[in-house]
């Protein structure tokens, strides 16, 4: 009898062993997890390993489960619009890593000529495009490129644009925009015309110089210092970054069309580095000037008192009547940490999260006394009203939920958790007594990995 019982023992644990392990019954990613969210994190010390960590977003834990691998340092994230594809660059070696998130492993990794600030994997296909202002193209004296990054062949196919500094795709991958630092002109690409390993389409000299099937120069005397741009269906709403970015002109944001690449019109607005669409609402934020407008001159029913000098400007677009009604005046301008604005996230309660790097910090989150503040603003757009949290340090990523009143932000090195009906950090006494997710070493970026 005993003899049975321990036979049917033994049998119910290996039919469950079986099941646990996947054998033909489990489903789902290797970690168990339905609600994944990747965060960036560098070495510190001797003993902490760089990796892309996952982390449980249902309730901000770390499981017990390694991370990805990703270099030893890093930082940017790319993440395909499926979410099953994400790109990291390591900082220590210019390497970017591609992992596949359904099965939570690497499956490639190219070099880049020089560290970049901007790539995008614009498809569910392993191929992506990096702005690399450092690189250099044999035969010519400038330096300036974007790398096609072809992960499944472990290859990069360089198309030479000088000092390429940011790079935006359409939905399809099939069209480029590239701005170049200290350029009036806008450089739009067609990649799959480009010729391997090294095609210079763009910096031919006469009679073979742009347009070409590779390479347009986009040229209007209504551009000044386009930076960036957002790109929706045949429209590309391009960001004029004007005399914060060393132009004669005001900032704006440019209408182009993309069939054409032609300027149709523009709207002024007081900076334009970085911004988000949201229907026909467009918002746009900047400092319009190197330093930005003094603090002082801005609306205090809006903005809260500061002790810093310039402050950036948040302006909001209606792209149905091509107005901001914030633009009459700096009197009824919204007041932001000053920087350079490059992160934007909406919630769906409506709080905009925006980030900067290089802004004004005010006092010490770690000693705080008085006002404490970085370089993180937090927009109510049912109330019309700001919030700027006791933090310090650069914005470095943004993630949000649309089943949680939750935002991440990787502030300052730190990975911190917004309570958005409040903006301001989620304490939870079981897993975030801080309001911060406990990971060792400088968090550089964080993405969501499955919709939720």
């Amino acid at each position: 009898m005993k003899k049975r019982i321990l036979a049917l023992v033994v049998g119910l644990c290996a039919a469950l062993n079986f099941i646990a392990c996947g054998g033909g019954a489990r489903t789902g990613p290797p970690s168990g997890l339905t609600n994944r969210v990747l965060a960036s994190q560098g070495v510190t010390t001797s003993i902490t390993f760089g990796g892309l960590f996952l982390i449980n977003g249902h309730n901000d834990t770390l499981p017990r489960v390694a991370p990805i691998g990703a270099g030893t340092s890093p930082g940017l994230m790319a993440i395909s619009p499926s979410r099953g594809l994400v790109a990291a660059l390591d900082a220590a070696t210019n390497n970017v890593y591609i992992a596949d998130t359904a099965t939570e492993k690497g499956i490639g990794v190219v070099r880049l000529q020089g560290p970049t600030s901007s790539m995008v994997l614009p498809t569910s296909s392993p191929v992506g495009y990096a702005a690399v202002p450092a690189a250099t193209v044999s035969g010519y004296t400038f330096i300036g490129a974007v790398d096609v990054m072809n992960f499944a062949a472990g290859s990069i196919l360089t198309i030479a644009v000088p000092s390429a500094q940011t790079v935006v795709s359409n939905s399809y991958g099939t069209q480029l925009l590239v701005f170049s630092s200290g350029s009036d002109a806008i450089t739009a690409l067609a990649p799959s015309a480009a010729a391997p390993p090294v095609d210079t389409s763009c910096v031919n000299p006469a009679p073979n110089n742009p347009p070409n099937a590779v390479c347009t120069i986009v040229e209007d005397p209504r551009l000044s210092r386009p930076v960036y741009a957002i790109i929706s269906g045949s429209t590309a709403y391009v960001f004029n970054c004007g005399q914060e970015c060393g132009g004669t002109q005001q900032a704006s944001i440019a209408i182009l069309d993309m069939g054409s690449l032609t300027v149709t019109s523009t709207i002024p607005v007081n900076g334009a580095t970085y911004g988000l669409l949201n229907g026909s609402t467009l918002y746009v934020a900047g400092n319009g000037t190197p330093t930005g407008p003094l603090c002082s001159s801005l609306n205090s029913k809006i903005n809260p008192t500061t002790a810093a000098t310039y402050c950036g400007t948040l302006d909001i677009v209606d792209l149905t009547t091509m107005t901001d009604p914030y633009f009459n005046s700096l009197s009824t301008e919204i007041a932001i940490p000053d920087g350079y604005h490059d992160r934007m996230d909406l919630t769906t309660d409506g709080q905009l999260f925006v980030g900067s790097y290089n802004c004004t910090n005010i006092g010490n989150v770690n000693s705080p006394s008085g006002e404490v503040r970085g370089c993180l603003a937090i927009y109510n757009t049912n109330t019309n009203s700001l919030v700027i949290p006791p933090d310090n340090g650069d914005v470095n990523g943004f993630q949000g939920f649309s089943t949680r009143y939750i935002e991440y932000v990787a502030e300052g090195g730190n990975l911190r958790v917004y309570d958005t009906t409040i903006d301001a950090l989620y304490i939870n006494s079981e897993y975030l007594p801080t309001g911060s997710i406990d990971i060792v070493g400088y968090v550089g970026d964080v993405k969501a990995i499955d919709f939720f």
